[in-house]
Formats: structure tokens, sequence, C-alpha cells
């Protein structure tokens, strides 16, 4: 009797002590599943750009063009002014039937115009070298963002000398501010656009 209630708890206790060790086990496979997950979140929270600093970010790039077309257009008009006035004019030939002066002086105003074009340019490839660490991030952040404003904007066709479309590429959109008023005029356009004035 006394043989067989030793093996019983032998057995009990090697059943317990088996227990015991699938479930440590359990939690051991559990705990790196979990580690791996907020692994895995922080790691896609490191591989996107928070809306508030993307929007940010996109608004130092516009400061960055805008800052090189005043210069750009300046170079543009001495450098037309500097060539085209140092050529000979003479009055009684006229240039494609157009007389000279006013040729060259439409000439440097197309030198300003040129410049005005290259500036954004010019702008916006020194802004890309000093942002190149995280050119990455900010193109997925720039097709999500072109992705929000083609879905929210309006139909241009409505469109009129009274009622114009408010900024159609969210171009001066810095903000998470503005963004939302951006929304509110898009809105405001549809309902104008849709209803006349006096039935506002």
């Amino acid at each position: 009797m006394t043989t067989s209630s030793f093996r019983l708890s032998s057995s009990a206790s090697h059943c317990v002590s088996r227990k015991t060790i699938l479930a440590n086990n359990s939690r051991r496979t559990a705990l790196p599943s979990i580690r791996l997950k907020s692994t895995d979140v922080s790691q896609a929270a490191k591989d996107t750009l928070p809306w508030s600093e993307y929007l940010a970010i996109r608004r130092g790039k516009r400061r960055w063009e805008i800052a090189l077309t005043a210069p750009c257009v300046l170079a543009g008009l001495a450098g037309g002014a500097a060539y085209f006035g140092s050529m000979e004019l003479d009055a009684t030939k006229p240039i494609m039937g157009i007389d000279p002066l006013l040729f060259f002086g439409g000439a440097t105003l197309g030198c300003m115009g040129a410049g005005y074009l290259v500036g954004p340019i010019i702008g916006s490839t020194l802004w890309r070298v000093t942002h190149r660490r995280t050119m990455a991030l900010i193109e997925a952040r720039d097709r999500e963002f072109h992705q929000h404003i083609v879905r929210n904007r309006v139909d241009p066709t409505a469109q009129s000398a009274t009622n114009p479309v408010p900024d159609f590429y969210g171009e001066k959109i810095g903000s998470l501010h503005q963004y939302r008023q951006w929304l509110r005029d898009q809105a405001r356009y549809k309902r104008k656009s849709q209803w006349p004035e006096n039935q506002l």
C-alpha cells in the first residue's frame, strides 16, 4: 500500500512539474513575440514623419524657393540689360519687324522671366541637399499628401472670376491649422458653386 501511494504521489508531482515547464515555455515564447511587435511598432514610427513635422519641412521648402526667386529675377534683369545693352542699336533696322529698342526691352524682360522660373528650381535643389538624409521619408509623405489634396480639392471647371479655386495644389499649406483651413475653403467653394449667391 505504501509503495503504490508513493508511485501515485511521484506521478502526480511529475505531471505538475511537466505542466509548470510547459507554462514557463509558453511564457518565454510569448515574451519574444511581444517584444517583436513592440519593436515593429517603434520601427514603423521611426520610418514615418509626423504630419506636423512634415508640414513644417514643407513650409521650409517653400521659403527656400521664394528666397531664391528674387535674386534670380534680379540676376536675369542685370544679365539681360548688360548683354543687350552692349549690343549696337540701329533704329533704322527693325529686328523681326520690331523696333530694336522694344525688342531688346522685351528680351530683357524675358531674362527676368527666366530668372523667375529658375529661382524656385535652384531653391528646391539646395533644400534637397540639406535634407538628403530624410528625403525617403519626405517623399513618402509627399505621395500621401498629394493623395489627400486630390481627394479633397474641388472641381476647377466650376471656377469663375468671382469664385476662383482656393489653392488648387495646396501649395500654401504649411501646418495642420492651414490644412484644416484649406479643407474649409474647399467646402465653402463647393457650396458657393452649387448655389447662387442670393440663396446662400
